[in-house]
């Protein structure tokens, strides 16, 4: 294949630049992740478990909150709308999202349920590797009640108008039903939105959006089949993409990077961008990153095989921080640079035709 301009970290850049021209609303369910650090102290003598000192203690979005985070900092309009507690956590939420400068007017709160919050035990010594010991999930996973989730659709239908992009973050706590996927899907598509979604749960529910992000177990499971060989993975992609009748699907691999199955291309694999293991600090909100990224990306116009380059490099920057950190644009383009530079061309997309639901670019 022929040299390009659009092959190039600079071309590659160009839509990093553009993410600030673009709106996007995240709709799914809202989770505060928790760190609780602990300096390793001694072995108890009540229980053959570690003592940590306790070092402190931090508040950080998780779940949809994490991926609309990750769409603030790269400079997008980001609109997040979902649920949450009236409780302490609920509102450690609402002031880490105000920190990064996020608009929660979209966040409806439910007395009758909890912040859905994850607590990670983190020890870290003077010269030990740092590492998670343990997490506390408390989550309530019931459908929202009949009132609230017409509420949510009602936000979301108001945001669509002026969005580039609907991005569904089903961490499968009651928010995304199938009757708020069977109105706002279709609503997205009508506004000339694009539809990003990255769910835990049933991808088959997610019919005709434009892209899914599952990472490689959860596409195992939604079709039912073990995912054990290259062969297997290209069945189940293909399978899977047909199935949601979906343009795209972006199966995400941890340390084996991922892959892309595009309705009429071969499949495009690339390796993870990490160069040891060791890299890795905190896999945690790396799936939010990359569905954040290969939104953007899509939305400003990228073929699919340059935005999931873009998310893969994405992806490999954040593991190497603690908790769901994200990218500024600066970050991300220097990191590009990084990993184009010692290494082949970027493919080129093959075609880029725009996405389903695709509005005409801005500017």
């Amino acid at each position: 294949m022929a040299a390009s301009r659009r092959d190039s970290p600079t071309s590659l850049s160009s839509f990093v630049r553009g993410f600030a021209r673009r709106r996007v609303v995240v709709l799914g369910d809202m989770v505060a992740d928790e760190y609780v650090i602990g300096r390793p102290s001694r072995i108890s003598r009540e229980a053959p478990v570690l003592i940590l000192r306790h070092g402190g203690s931090f508040v950080r979005p998780g779940g949809a909150t994490n991926a609309a985070y990750n769409l603030c900092s790269l400079g997008a309009d980001t609109h997040v709308i979902g649920v949450i507690g009236d409780d302490e956590m609920g509102r450690r939420l609402i002031t880490a999202l105000h920190e990064v400068g996020l608009d929660t007017a979209g966040l409806l709160v439910d007395p009758h349920r909890p912040t859905s919050t994850k607590t990670r035990i983190v020890a870290k010594g003077v010269q030990e590797a740092q590492q998670q010991i343990v997490r506390i999930d408390r989550v309530d996973e019931s459908i929202v009640d009949g009132r609230l989730r017409d509420r949510l659709i009602d936000l979301v239908c108001s945001a669509l108008p002026d969005a580039d992009a609907l991005l569904l973050s089903d961490y499968e706590n009651g928010v995304i039903s199938q009757e708020v996927i069977d109105h706002c899907v279709p609503r997205a598509a009508g506004a000339g939105a694009l539809v990003t979604v990255d769910s835990h749960g049933d991808l088959f529910r997610f019919r005709g959006v434009t892209a899914a992000t599952p990472n490689q177990p959860e596409a195992a499971a939604t079709l039912g089949i073990p995912i054990e060989t290259e062969a297997d993975l290209d069945v189940a992609g293909e399978k899977l993409r047909a199935g949601m009748d979906a343009r795209m699907v972006l199966i995400t691999r941890g340390s084996e990077g991922l892959a892309l199955y595009e309705e009429g291309n071969s499949p495009f694999k690339l390796p993870a961008v990490l160069v040891r293991e060791s890299d890795i600090v905190d896999p945690t909100g790396a799936g939010d990153t990359v569905a954040a990224v290969f939104t953007l990306a899509l939305a400003g116009r990228a073929a699919a095989r340059e935005a999931a380059y873009l998310a893969n490099v994405a992806g490999g920057e954040v593991v190497r921080r603690l908790g769901p950190v994200t990218l500024s644009r600066d970050e991300l383009r220097a990191a590009l640079k990084r990993a184009v530079a010692p290494r082949r061309r970027v493919p080129d997309g093959s075609r880029r035709s725009a996405p389903r639901g695709r509005r005409p670019d801005r500017g």
